[in-house]
């Protein structure tokens, strides 16, 4: 990801993984507890260069930028999580069961615990940053948790 440095780290970020054609998501930071961490000094580690799942850390946090293709689709899933969702560019729609929410650049979502998938019906990429922070378990179905070892599903 080109465009963007991690707070407190100078440079672009590296840390991007490509979980399936037509998408990227570039891990940004991370935090491990609420309230967060703020290292000081120029020696402290570079949390958006850790190898992370879908979900943040238990009572942490977790902040990506995710490019995805016309065409490209996310799997069904469902995190336990409070997510603040930025659409920067292009155009994503957030498939939930029996309903679609379309958004386009500029708009704002907060996304809490529900079945979910992103879609890209658009032409054009559309960069997407989300802010995912850990919740309460709502006690259903079967969430991506920050303990569950599979992989990212893009978000």
């Amino acid at each position: 990801m080109e465009s963007g440095t991690r707070p407190g780290k100078d440079g672009p970020a590296t840390n991007t993984k490509y979980p399936r054609p037509g998408y990227a998501a570039t891990l940004i930071w991370v935090t491990d507890d609420m309230p967060a961490d703020m290292p000081v000094g120029e020696n402290f580690e570079d949390a958006g260069a850790r190898m992370l799942g879908t979900a943040p850390p238990p009572n942490g946090t977790r902040f990506t930028v995710n490019d995805i293709a016309p065409g490209s689709s996310g799997a069904m899933h469902r995190t336990e999580t409070v997510d603040y969702v930025i659409v920067i560019s292009g155009e994503i729609d957030m498939e939930l069961d029996g309903s679609t929410v379309q958004l386009k650049a500029g708009d704002v979502m907060v996304q809490r615990g529900t079945k979910h998938a992103w879609i890209n019906r658009g032409t054009e990429v559309a960069r997407v940053a989300f802010v995912l922070v850990d919740a309460k378990p709502l006690g259903i179905g079967h969430p991506v948790t920050g303990t569950t070892t599979a992989g990212t599903l893009g978000r």
